[in-house]
């Protein structure tokens, strides 16, 4: 009888040691889905996730953040600060409190504390963008360049998402002569975004002459700056007007390029993204062009006319003479293609037709003038619309423009 209660009485304690044990299992269980619930609403509803998560520092310093920043008013700056320091008591190594704390005191004047805030930050993960933003403005402030630009790399090799906020600034200091050495220097080193951040200054640069500068400054220090990138940079400086900086640039890399005659006049240049100073065809309308074994090879369907290829020119005011050779071309009279020679503000300076190539053995030849008040001009080779159900097609595999002696 005795041994039968003290069996009772053990199998009511292990049942309380099974239930305890049960409770806090369950209880763990829902702590922690609510833990990974509020951690991922962190970026999204950072309010939503404090209210899930008070206790953990990280979800209390990404509300910390949403109460910081510029536009901040001094009541939510002040809540921002709490936040921030109670997120560092939960968990010291919450990076994103540091850099709002730093943030806020430097919004207060306190430069030296919010860099010593910004340092901790820094220590704590290099890939804080806020941080390094605050420590690029600290350097810049006590103009500190080299520092700056240390920050500048470290946070674009840090993140993705730093180069659409921190390009356009590096882009607009290069317009600066006392910085520009030293944003040379940063790149010359090939920082593994430093291809990126060339292309974008070349299309986007606020001073495409500095731009042009740099680039020139690179090569001399050996950088190879890509094709796109000196495209672009051609095509930023003539969309704004500036041709005499664009024809300098690309005198800097096409060696031997002469204002006073076209380029490439065998058709011979393979380039994958060539500038308006080399040979562009254009497909458009069920045209096409393609430049390829040393020769301009078109076609057109019927009725359908337009231009084929052509390329800017930088002559001075004077005569000048087209000639060429084409192969394969056989049209009706009245509807071969024409070389034109017109003024970037549309005026014609004159058409030169291509005559059937059984003709003159295929060669073609003509003048145009270019007057005084006509700066930049473009050579294109245009495409009647033909009535013949084939179109029209053929080759030209020599062109060039020259002064008329």
């Amino acid at each position: 009888m005795r041994r039968r209660r003290i069996r009772a009485r053990q199998s009511v304690g292990e049942w309380g040691v099974r239930g305890i044990s049960a409770l806090a299992v369950a209880t763990l269980g829902y702590v922690g889905i609510v833990q990974s619930l509020a951690y991922g609403l962190r970026g999204s509803n950072a309010e939503r996730a404090h209210a899930l998560a008070p206790w953990d520092g990280r979800i209390s310093a990404a509300l910390a953040q949403t109460r910081s920043g510029p536009e901040a008013t001094s009541a939510t700056r002040a809540q921002a600060n709490s936040l921030a320091r109670a997120a560092l008591r939960q968990d010291p190594t919450a990076v994103a409190a540091a850099s709002t704390l730093a943030i806020n005191v430097q919004i207060s004047g306190n430069a030296g504390g919010a860099d010593r805030l910004a340092s901790y930050a820094e220590r704590l993960s290099r890939r804080d963008l806020a941080t390094q933003i605050l420590l690029i403005e600290n350097a810049v402030s006590r103009g500190d360049v080299p520092r700056a630009l240390r920050h500048y790399d470290i946070a674009l090799r840090s993140t993705s998402r730093s180069s659409g906020i921190l390009f356009p600034v590096l882009a607009g200091a290069i317009a600066d002569p006392e910085i520009r050495p030293a944003i040379t220097r940063t790149l010359a080193k090939r920082p593994p975004w430093s291809a990126l951040f060339i292309e974008y200054a070349a299309a986007n640069s606020p001073d495409p002459r500095a731009t042009s500068v740099l680039f020139g400054d690179l090569v001399r220090t050996g950088y190879p700056i890509s094709e796109v990138s000196r495209t672009l940079l051609i095509d930023t400086l003539a969309s704004r007007g500036l041709f005499d900086d664009a024809w300098s640039f690309y005198v800097s890399f096409r060696r031997g390029a002469d204002r006073r005659r076209s380029r490439d006049p065998e058709i011979t240049a393979d380039l994958v993204h060539p500038t308006i100073f080399d040979w562009r065809t254009v497909t458009d309308g069920g045209i096409s062009a393609s430049l390829q074994r040393g020769m301009l090879d078109f076609a057109a369907p019927s009725s359908v006319g337009g231009t084929l290829v052509e390329q800017v020119q930088f002559l001075p005011p004077g005569q000048y003479r087209i000639a060429g050779h084409s192969i394969g071309i056989d049209q009706p009279p009245g509807s071969s293609p024409y070389w034109q020679l017109r003024c970037h503000d549309g005026r014609e300076l004159g058409r030169t037709d291509v005559p059937n190539s059984a003709s003159a053995n295929g060669n073609f030849v003509g003048r145009f003038t270019v007057p005084t008040g006509c700066p930049t001009q473009i050579l294109a080779l245009i495409a009647k619309p033909a009535d013949a159900i084939s179109g029209i097609s053929g080759q030209i595999d020599r062109v060039s423009l020259s002064p008329l002696r």
